[in-house]
């Protein structure tokens, strides 16, 4: 049997991520960089050619947004938005243009409840000026971040203010939902032949529509959980099992392949519209800029002081306590 590079590079970095033992990523370290490295083969010929030739850039940045919650105190509401937390009439009464929402709610309470989908229309309004502007740094820099975003955006939990069922007495639900059920079956049973990207006519509409679902969604993640752990064995829920070669405690197998079962490919489903998502917001960036040739955008990409900063990045995910909510 032949395996890809893709997964072996990831196991090769879930195995480092279990060795370091650090905090849980939103959609984890593994799903994020299976999201941004599908969303390249949705791409039409025009950007095909110039993602790929980046696309271990875009694979191992995917998680750059998550680590700067550890040196920026503004970015974790950048992840989520509680949903649950606004009294609204109806979802056309939730303001979707920023100054909108301040004036309506006031920035203190935004930052308090995420700002997620507000962060993705400016994320994307800086991605079609880096098109624009045909600055190749820019629009691989943006595009890993964008799909972060766009990726946990599509989270169930990410739109609950019972973002780890703290609430409810189910704390480790949110790991186990985006980071445990992708590791244990993306690779062996997901479907990630999607088709093509497609032109976004009203970008801001899709993404809180994606919002909504996942909102949506919330409530059956945790209930199943809940209904779940009060007929399994509880000495069964969680195993110390080999994970990349390291053994660790983590929800056993048996538990997770009924999870999964019980929530009938919710996890599947909802990585398959990140890619899809994370691809169109691209293309939709790139077309809204003109179309710009990307051939020429090729060579030395990158500088020695944006290898620093990522160093720097990294030492501090990896010393520092966070700053602001996270998923573990």
């Amino acid at each position: 049997m032949t395996i890809s590079p893709f997964f072996i590079r990831i196991s090769l970095l879930l195995a480092c991520s279990v060795m370091t033992m650090g905090p849980a990523w939103c959609w984890g370290f593994y799903a994020h960089r299976m999201i941004n490295y599908h969303a390249v083969f949705l791409l039409p010929p025009g950007m095909i050619g110039f993602y790929k030739r980046h696309i271990s850039y875009l694979e191992d940045h995917a998680v750059d947004p998550d680590k700067r919650r550890y040196a920026l105190k503004e970015e974790a509401p950048r992840h989520y938005i509680d949903m649950d937390s606004y009294v609204i009439p109806h979802r056309d009464s939730m303001p979707k243009r920023w100054d909108h929402a301040v004036e309506r709610f006031g920035i203190d309470s935004l930052h308090r409840h995420g700002i997620a989908p507000w962060w993705i229309e400016r994320m994307r309004l800086r991605l079609t000026r880096a098109f624009r502007e045909r600055n190749a740094a820019q629009i691989l820099k943006i595009s890993a971040d964008i799909g972060h975003y766009i990726s946990d955006a599509h989270v169930p939990l990410h739109a609950s203010r019972n973002h780890n069922g703290q609430l409810t007495g189910q704390h480790g639900i949110h790991g186990f939902w985006e980071s445990r059920i992708p590791e244990r079956f993306a690779e062996s049973t997901f479907d990630f032949v999607i088709g093509r990207a497609a032109y976004l006519e009203r970008p801001t509409d899709f993404i809180w529509a994606r919002v909504w679902e996942s909102a949506a969604a919330a409530d059956t993640v945790l209930r199943m959980e809940r209904r779940l752990s009060e007929q399994y064995p509880a000495d069964a829920r969680f195993a110390f099992e080999q994970r990349n070669g390291v053994v660790v405690r983590q929800y056993s197998s048996g538990y997770t392949a009924r999870y999964h079962y019980l929530l009938q490919g919710m996890v599947e489903r909802r990585m398959r519209a990140s890619i899809f998502a994370v691809a169109s917001y691209w293309y939709t960036a790139w077309v809204d800029a003109g179309q710009p040739s990307l051939d020429a955008l090729s060579g030395r990409t990158f500088t020695a002081a944006d290898s620093t900063a990522w160093d720097a990045l990294d030492m501090r995910w990896r010393t520092d306590a966070a700053l602001g909510r996270i998923c573990d």
